[in-house]
């Protein structure tokens, strides 16, 4: 098999824990995982015997369905990259791969504790065919699996025994199934346009994706990151009364922090569209830049737009322009509380703000609707 191309087919084993029981650890060791692959093993090949011609290549270790789906799926090709430097016949024709002194053989291969209280963790698998057999096996495992793909009872009792867990549902699935089932979930929760560039980044990267948000907020995936439509920006082209207004744009700013969170988790980078303006993404915010202070005016200052349940949805840079007049400089958006902090000091950095932060309480619009900061105290 060595001196033929082999292709790779990724599957995986699926553990659905009881509510409220995650498994312990997220690892197993070597020889732990060697034992599981045999089981695999056994399992795969009463639902497809053509499994015989492949390798069988498991890694010992349990991910949340966000670590394995990222764009290059670098779990599944640093499982493959690995099992490909195992010679053939050395262990036989299942090579596993499992935690020593506390670490997998690879960076890729350990689960992040971020996402380790998840309702259902993945065992990564892949079975390398060569290149004759590989559609023949992939069309069988794609309409076995998604049938038949219980895992076996030894192997359910063996990973509830080792992990000291009580498991719900133990099946085997193709990634494509994976993928399938993370559509209806992000559907499901209104989210379908997050999905598209998803599933963009994943499976087509080369292509671009146009997508807008359930809220209207425009989206595009393009070279490997998404690039949000500026909140500020949507905000100019709504109308109705300034309440109403004021709730939407807090509406699209918690919107956005989702889109944020689940691209990060992804690793899909979140960008803002230019939009005559300058712009920046950095840890956890999103910033734009309109202009540069002006010595004729008086010194900036930052305002807090806050909104029940989001706390502080934007944050504005802005002089007094004159009676009645303000300067807007430039609008922050934190997309997690942590980033409000760095988000403060590189605008008190740029702009060379006066004092601290002004709380408005509110979100604050200028006359036409447009995010702005209140007259009466921006000098």
């Amino acid at each position: 098999m060595e001196a033929q191309t082999l292709l790779a087919l990724p599957v995986l084993l699926a553990l659905e824990p009881v509510a409220g029981e995650p498994p312990a650890r997220m690892t197993l060791g070597r020889d732990e995982a060697a034992e599981l692959a045999q089981l695999v093993a056994t399992d795969l090949l009463g639902l497809v015997p053509q499994v015989a011609a492949a390798r069988l290549v498991l890694a010992g270790a349990l991910f949340d369905p966000v670590e394995l789906l990222r764009p290059g799926f670098p779990v599944w090709s640093t499982l493959d990259e690995l099992a490909l430097r195992v010679p053939r016949g050395t262990l036989e024709n299942v090579v596993a791969f499992g935690s020593h002194e506390g670490h997998m053989p690879a960076l890729p291969l350990e689960p992040s504790a971020v996402y380790a209280e998840g309702p259902m963790r993945l065992l990564p698998i892949s079975l390398l065919a060569p290149t004759a057999l590989a559609d023949e096996l992939s069309t069988q495992l794609e309409i076995q699996l998604v049938g038949r793909g219980e895992a076996g009872m030894q192997t359910a009792d063996w990973l509830m025994r080792t992990l000291g867990v009580r498991l719900e549902h133990v099946r085997y699935f193709s990634r494509n199934d994976l993928l399938a089932l993370t559509c209806v979930q992000y559907e499901h929760v209104n989210l379908a346009p997050l999905w598209a560039l998803l599933e963009t980044a994943l499976l087509t990267p080369e292509r671009e994706e146009s997508t807008l948000s359930a809220r209207g907020l425009a989206l595009r995936y393009a070279d490997g990151v998404v690039l949000a439509q500026s909140p500020a920006h949507w905000q100019a082209g709504q109308g109705g009364d300034p309440a109403q207004r004021a709730h939407d744009f807090a509406g699209i700013v918690f919107e956005l922090r989702q889109y944020a969170a689940l691209l990060d988790a992804h690793r899909i980078p979140l960008r803002m569209q230019p939009s005559g303006t300058t712009t920046e993404a950095m840890d956890g915010y999103l910033l734009e830049t309109h202009a540069a202070a002006a010595a004729e005016f008086g010194l900036p200052r930052l305002f807090a737009h806050e909104a029940p349940g989001l706390g502080v949805v934007a944050v504005t840079a802005a002089q007094a322009a004159g009676p009645g007049r303000v300067r807007v400089l430039a609008h922050g958006y934190p997309l997690r509380p942590q980033a409000l902090g760095p988000l403060l000091q590189r605008l008190a950095e740029r702009h060379g703000v006066a004092d601290g932060l002004q709380a408005l309480g509110r979100i604050v619009l200028d006359a036409d609707g447009a995010l702005s900061a209140p007259v009466a105290t921006a000098h």
